[in-house]
């Protein structure tokens, strides 16, 4: 290698490297102001908004999220993220099985408009929507929004999972079939059991964007006992008033099941999102 293919080498390297650098302390920015809020008074929020606490507190946690109101939004929260997580996952499989490995008619036009529909904004959707809810009279109750839930995660899903099980190599599928095994069969002892990390990175994925989701909620759940944990931290905010280092205390509060979930699928995380990029 020429002395000059390595300063080629060896700078582009360094770019990189800093631009990685770089995008971790963007990222890392909005968890410290959160941390660090959270444990301010007021006061010493408006003094100093980026520095650390002198003197951390508590308070903004029971402001927050205090009495029976915090345990109710996160059970809401927890039975929509669960609810719609799990019927989605199961949907996207049984779909994405079909689109990977058996023939039928339209298949492709099919998929490629479960495709198109990943880049429709789900805030285009909210008055057909409400509309159909109100008529369906499922306004207020847990299975609408659950419902509402499922058919925007679909698409992803169903992308991803198929993109994973194509991935997987055509001999195990003959030899099962060969063996007896039906398409179920195949389905649920093989395609599952190798799908694990696919699986991981979409409840991960989902669970992250239903736990967070602010407006399907504060829309289609009006009623105080059936608000979320993010429609609660909305609620702190009035026309004259903000609350922020109570905002950010209830913020960090939601964002801890998130952080566990993660955790402990993170090793599956990875794998699961390059799956189906190479083969």
């Amino acid at each position: 290698m020429s002395k000059s293919s390595r300063i080629s080498f060896w700078l582009g390297r360094t770019t990189r490297q800093v631009i990685v650098i770089l995008a971790t302390l963007l990222s890392l920015v909005p968890i410290y102001f959160m941390v660090v809020s959270a444990f301010k008074s007021k006061e010493a929020y408006i003094a100093n908004k980026w520095g650390l606490p002198t003197a951390p507190i508590l308070e903004n946690f029971v402001t927050a999220f205090s009495g029976e109101k915090f345990f109710i939004r996160f059970a809401n929260s927890t039975v929509l993220t669960v609810g719609s997580v799990v019927i989605s996952l199961i949907i996207a499989c049984l779909a994405a099985y079909a689109f990977a490995r058996m023939d039928f008619p339209l298949k492709r036009s099919l998929f490629n408009l479960f495709i198109s529909l990943m880049v429709i904004a789900p805030v285009v959707l909210i008055v057909p929507l409400f509309v159909s809810m109100v008529q369906w009279k499922m306004v207020n109750t847990y299975q609408g929004v659950i419902f509402i839930y499922t058919g925007l995660m679909l698409p992803f899903s169903i992308y991803l999972m198929t993109s994973f099980f194509r991935t997987i190599p055509k001999e195990i599928v003959d030899a099962a079939t060969i063996d007896g095994a039906s398409n179920f069969g195949v389905f649920w002892r093989i395609f599952m059991p190798l799908s694990a990390p696919a699986v991981m990175t979409l409840i991960v994925v989902n669970a992250l964007w239903v736990w967070n989701e602010l407006l399907i909620a504060l829309v289609f759940l009006q009623k105080d006992e059936l608000k979320t944990l993010m429609v609660g931290i909305a609620a702190l905010r009035s026309r004259n008033y903000v609350d922020i280092p109570a905002t950010m205390a209830g913020l960090l509060i939601a964002t801890i099941p998130i952080v566990i979930l993660y955790m402990f699928g993170q090793k599956y995380f990875i794998r699961g999102l390059v799956s189906g990029a190479v083969k």
